[in-house]
């Protein structure tokens, strides 16, 4: 075949292929996704919202139960290796922070019954809830466009969001974030207005 009609059978064939896939879709009923992510971007959160999820013993657990305290918000799972290596760090940042304001909670996408399993030889001393869809459809909200896991948001005392992270945090980061945030919950607690 000559070169003019190898470029002109691959224009056409590429023209068809990228017809097909926008008016497919439309024809089809399918969102686009370039039109999807353009949507979640729209409904992306920048303050806690209220949400109640189910503790490993089924009770279920407002948002609004660490209202005034920076919140660090952990999804993360017993089978993620990354999430396993950031727990001690979490574990132990809540021990010292625990009288200054500071609260980490897990939101984990096992089985209550897994999450009871894993505690019992790695104890936890933070609130570890259950995730469902609609924990799932938060984290998105939050920034988490991938899904992935470890993923960790940061709140001030007011409920706004100062950080995000996909992935495990090292002890730099989580520090840097908090010390931000710690000082002036420390001043705040002071205050008599």
């Amino acid at each position: 075949m000559k070169p003019i009609k190898v470029v002109l059978v691959t224009v056409l064939a590429g023209g068809i292929s990228i017809g097909t896939a926008i008016f497919g879709q439309k024809w089809l009923g399918e969102t686009p996704l370039v039109e999807g992510l353009a949507d979640h971007s729209r409904n992306r959160l920048e303050t806690l919202p209220d949400f109640r999820l189910p503790d490993l013993d089924g009770r279920e657990v407002p948002s609004n139960a660490w209202a005034g305290k920076v919140l660090v918000l952990n999804y993360w799972a017993t089978w993620c290796p990354s999430c396993l290596k950031e727990l001690p760090l979490f574990v132990s940042t809540q021990k010292a922070l625990k009288d200054s304001g500071v609260q980490f909670v897990g939101i984990t996408a096992d089985q209550p019954q897994d999450v009871r399993d894993f505690v019992a030889e790695h104890p936890i001393n933070y609130p570890l809830l259950i995730a469902d869809p609609e924990a799932i459809e938060l984290s998105k909200r939050l920034g988490n466009r991938l899904e992935g896991l470890p993923y960790t948001v940061i709140f001030d005392h007011r409920g706004r969001k100062v950080f995000s992270q996909l992935g495990p945090m090292n002890e730099t980061e989580l520090q840097t974030q908090l010390a931000a945030l710690v000082v002036p919950s420390a001043r705040r607690s002071t205050r008599t207005d």
